[in-house]
């Protein structure tokens, strides 16, 4: 593979991830939830982002775990 197949093949990648990722905007976040966030990211050196997926994802796992939600 060439280095011009490479660089092409990376950008299909990306696109195809583009793709498939979603977008969420929510409202009505509490100010409160928003600062503590914000503060558990900071302390973490992680961006919001990041952590928003981790204690999702940890979220997803306990229910998971507990047969609440199937896998």
């Amino acid at each position: 593979m060439c280095l011009y197949d490479f660089a092409r093949f990376a950008d299909m990648s990306k696109k195809k991830e583009q793709e498939s990722a979603g977008a969420w905007v929510l409202q009505g976040v509490p100010r409160d939830l928003m600062r503590r966030m914000k503060i558990a990211a900071a302390i973490e050196e992680k961006t919001l982002k990041q952590l928003v997926f981790e204690v999702c994802e940890g979220y997803l796992r306990d229910l998971e775990k507990k047969g609440i939600l199937p896998k």
